[in-house]
């Protein structure tokens, strides 16, 4: 017996179907390919999927849509609006909300995933070119009644004899079409050859179009570089955002989700190979080029985002022992993967070094290469899970440490992702406790005369990471905050830009059509993601038994984009001579290329991979210690004498911590000064 379905209409996007009486309405979006924003996995506990129920008669989609068409407020709609606020204006959160009739739901504009502001271009490195695939062209001898030789042999004589190329297996895909191609060149062909070992490829006649893709699957963002594999030149670059991002913002959100719905992985996977599908077909239509003639591509990823793209549960990596179903460098057939390619295009995966220090790490190797340094040289590639490597010649280390997803704007009041109209850059005047900022989207900063006007047409609408670790270093160095991260309230008598929230205080950054603050529970945050970064640093020093490092590189799309000053002013990373801190940029993106474009390149970083000795931090006795210690801005005990060469120290103080216990105070006093 077939089920009921009603009919859903999803706006702004006008996306529209038909679902089962009692779907999830976030299911239902996502069926539809609308972006309702998730950060939870759909447990009710993000709030960031409110939709709303527009009631009426629609005829252009026959339907009338009410509200009680969906099913009635759920306690977990209501556990959430006394944990955080009570839902507005009619709204619901779509993952507990299922439908019971026809109805048409917007989705606000805080609920939709916004278009990322993606800042992964290929960065400029000299390679030297050595693909994997190698093009030749040869006359093959026709066939001949006195040669009963086959004709794929009378092409292997050709290449032995041209090229001296002896032993060539063939991709079995290709003997179908070897005749007819023959004959449409006159016996004149180019064939492609895999490691020297394989033919993957033929064309009629003289062809010299092979490229490469060197693609880097972030969580949050895929970024990949079409390449020429005759020059080595970068051709064309594209990225997107991760559609994943609907199943969770964060890694763990998606492995979650995975757990509560066991076999939506293969969704999951599904939409990565249809994200690279489309990443492949938009860099190669770029330069006027058929996918046809992409021929091999280089891949890292996070071990959760290898996991997925190969079809594999993640659900291992969800818990300790955080078991990989393989760390091996993998070569695979792209159509085992359902890349849309030339049919017997070949696929390098870089190999993963740990559970939680993926591929795209051992590609930051490759490029950085800090197996080849003298100086102590600490690799941070900074995100929802921060992936670290120390060493230098003699030795090195990995760890991962769970920074959580702070310095990308999520669990932050006004944080949201680096998209256009976010606070990317803060300064405050010590003095005054004014502060001025830049947004995406606009080169003026705040204080501009011209600033209202061209910042209107973006708005400004939240704070993303790099804004967040500036205006808390900002805070930090003009006195608003302590040490150890309390706001001070007594600055109320100086600045109404501190304002009493509940029990704490907050730092107003703008006002507008919004209010933009950072609260105390902002700056705790904060605290909490750059302890877990500075442990998992410090845990490596021990272990390499240096107290200092001569050499930081900040890695990732976040990372190219964070003021080293302020980093190091909040703690993010140990002191270091500030001139010998910078960013690598996507440093995982160009080791997919130098992979790409330099087969040597790919045995290296097998090797060095598999001596790099892993850390697990989750079973350290000391990462707690060294945990809470890195609490305070920048550190409790850890000395800074880099830092504070260039930088004034605030003044020491004690911040006035509590609203709530400032008035039981005053109440006090004034009691006890009404009984004298």
């Amino acid at each position: 017996m077939t089920a009921e379905q009603v009919k859903v209409v999803f706006t702004p996007s006008g996306r529209r179907g038909s679902f089962d009486v009692g779907t999830p309405l976030l299911e239902a979006a996502r069926l539809l390919g609308v972006d309702i924003d998730s950060v939870c996995g759909g447990r009710g506990l993000c709030g960031r999927c409110q939709v709303t129920c527009t009631e009426g008669s629609f005829p252009k989609h026959e339907i009338v849509s009410q509200a009680e068409h969906l099913s009635a407020f759920t306690q977990v709609e209501k556990r959430y609006g006394e944990r955080k606020k009570p839902l507005q204006d009619s709204r619901r959160l779509s993952c507990h909300t299922r439908l019971l009739g026809d109805v048409v739901i917007d989705v606000p504009p805080e609920s939709q995933v916004h278009r990322q502001v993606v800042r992964k271009d290929a960065e400029h490195r000299d390679i030297r070119l050595d693909p994997t695939i190698h093009m030749y062209h040869v006359q093959v001898e026709e066939a001949d009644m006195h040669d009963p030789r086959g004709d794929f042999e009378r092409l292997l004589e050709a290449l032995e004899r041209e090229w001296q190329l002896t032993g060539l297996g063939c991709d079995p895909l290709l003997l179908p079409t070897l005749q007819p191609l023959l004959r449409k060149g006159n016996w004149s062909v180019t064939v492609a050859v895999y490691r020297g070992e394989q033919i993957m490829a033929l064309w009629p006649g003289f062809h010299d179009q092979a490229y490469g893709v060197a693609i880097d699957v972030g969580s949050t963002t895929v970024a990949a570089h079409l390449c020429d594999l005759v020059s080595g030149e970068v051709l064309a670059s594209g990225s997107l955002m991760n559609p994943q991002i609907r199943f969770g913002e964060d890694l763990m959100s998606r492995v979650s989700y995975v757990m509560m719905h066991p076999g939506k992985e293969q969704e999951m996977t599904q939409v990565i190979r249809q994200a690279l599908n489309q990443l492949i077909a938009q860099v190669s239509s770029d330069i006027a080029a058929s996918t046809d003639d992409v021929l091999e591509i280089a891949i890292v990823a996070n071990p959760i985002m290898h996991h997925l793209l190969l079809g594999i549960s993640p659900v291992e990596l969800g818990g300790a022992p955080f078991a990989l179903a393989t760390d091996a460098a993998l070569n695979l057939l792209a159509r085992d993967l359902d890349l849309v390619m030339h049919p017997g295009g070949r696929v390098y995966m870089l190999p993963c070094i740990a559970g939680h220090v993926g591929a795209d790490t051992a590609g930051v190797i490759l490029s950085e290469e800090p197996q080849l340094q003298d100086e102590m040289t600490l690799l941070v590639d900074v995100g929802t899970n921060a992936e670290i490597v120390l060493g230098n010649s003699n030795r090195l280390l990995a760890c991962s440490s769970p920074t959580g997803p702070a310095f990308e704007g999520a669990q932050i009041s006004c944080g949201q992702r680096a998209a256009a109209g976010a606070i990317e850059r803060v300064r405050i005047d010590a003095q005054t406790l004014e502060p001025r900022f830049k947004v995406i989207g606009c080169e003026l900063w705040s204080d501009d005369p011209e600033f209202a006007e061209q910042s209107g047409q973006i708005g400004i609408t939240g704070i993303c990471g790099s804004g967040i670790i500036e205006v808390v270093a900002e805070m930090f160095l003009a006195g608003i905050i302590s040490a150890d991260g309390v706001v001070d309230g007594s600055l109320r008598n100086r600045s109404t830009r501190i304002i009493e929230n509940d029990r704490t205080w907050s730092y107003v950054l703008h006002q507008g059509e919004s209010e933009i603050s950072v609260s105390q529970n902002d700056i705790r945050q904060i605290q909490l993601a750059k302890a877990a970064l500075y442990a998992g640093i410090k845990l490596l020093m021990d272990k390499i038994e240096t107290q200092s490092i001569q050499r930081i590189r900040l890695a990732g799309a976040f990372g190219s984009q964070i003021d080293v000053k302020h980093a190091m002013v909040l703690g993010l990373i140990p002191d270091c001579a500030l001139n010998q801190v910078s960013s690598a940029g996507n440093a995982a993106g160009t080791g997919a290329r130098i992979a790409l474009l330099n087969r040597e390149s790919r045995g290296v970083i097998e090797a060095v991979v598999g001596d790099i000795e892993k850390i697990e931090t989750a079973v350290e006795a000391k990462f707690q210690q060294y945990f809470i210690e890195a609490m305070a801005f920048p550190h409790k005990s850890d000395p800074f004498p880099n830092l504070y060469a260039e930088v004034a120290p605030p003044a020491q103080k004690q911040a006035q911590p509590n609203a709530g216990s400032s008035r039981r105070r005053r109440r006090r006093s004034q009691a006890g000064s009404g009984a004298d």
